[in-house]
């Protein structure tokens, strides 16, 4: 005859208390850890967009990092209206530009739209109807911009952000922070030589039309259109074609474009506002 201690009831108790103890141990863990995952998060968003912006330095600490992001002026930009939300504005909608999630509003149907199959060349389905952008001035005047983007290749939604120079049409440069391509192919969008290649581009022809192209095979320097391609990756055209989408999206009409506009007719009001 069994003992009590080996019964189907005491081992039921036992098995139980355990995953009690684990369960607390693990939620304790979660919440004390929380902020520190915050943190490394914010650090991590800092660091991609002072890279793109051309700032960043290796070796920097994440203490550095913060000061250099101090000098940006962050806005909130709204799609819908096509224009800079001033700071009363984004105060009274209850949304602070710095602590705004994007991706994760456009997953709200209360905070987004789904983009129509026409406009749609991004692959992106629902848009935001806010974003932030990020301004670094210099003696008064505008800098750099920088512009988060995003769009699908061939297996992933890409995310990253593109800065333009303070004549709104020149790159700054680019980086992506997240993707899902192929190693050794699409996700070459991550390799610093590829993404070199972007400064000093030109993302628009005659001032409106977006004339970027991650072109196949590799430029020709004394092209006509030179000024206006990229290098394609090897082996990845959906992936390239993807990227070259994504750009022509976020920096037309429907989305970052009429901002920019207004931008380049009056900067110091725009940026103070």
């Amino acid at each position: 005859m069994a003992s009590d201690k080996d019964s189907i009831k005491n081992i039921i108790v036992v098995a139980l208390s355990v995953c009690f103890v684990c369960a607390i141990i693990v939620s304790g863990a979660a919440v004390s850890l929380r902020p520190m995952q915050v943190a490394n998060k914010e650090a991590d968003r800092y660091k991609n967009i002072l890279i793109a912006a051309g700032l960043y330095k290796d070796g920097q600490t994440q203490a550095e990092i913060g000061r250099q992001f101090e000098r940006f002026r962050i806005r909130l930009v709204d799609l819908q209206e096509k224009r800079l939300v001033s700071s009363d504005e984004a105060t009274a909608l209850g949304i602070d530009p710095a602590t705004y999630d994007q991706r994760k509003a456009s997953k709200d149907p209360a905070l987004s739209q789904a983009v129509p199959n026409r406009e749609d060349i991004a692959s992106i389905s629902r848009r935001a109807r806010y974003a932030t952008v990020y301004l670094l001035e210099s003696d008064g005047e505008l800098d750099r911009i920088v512009l988060p983007v995003h769009g699908y290749g061939l297996w992933s939604t890409m995310y990253g952000f593109l800065a333009l120079e303070g004549d709104l049409n020149t790159v700054a440069g680019i980086t992506f922070y997240e993707q899902q391509e192929t190693a050794g192919l699409g996700g070459e969008v991550e390799n610093p030589a590829w993404k070199a290649q972007w400064q000093g581009k030109k993302i628009y022809r005659d001032g409106h039309d977006v004339a970027l192209r991650v072109i196949k095979g590799s430029v020709d320097p004394n092209a006509r259109n030179a000024e206006h391609q990229i290098d394609g990756l090897s082996g990845a055209t959906i992936t390239s074609r993807g990227v070259e989408n994504l750009v022509a999206y976020w920096l037309g009409e429907n989305g970052f474009g009429p901002v920019l506009e207004e931008l380049k007719t009056d900067q110091i009001g725009a940026i103070s506002s």
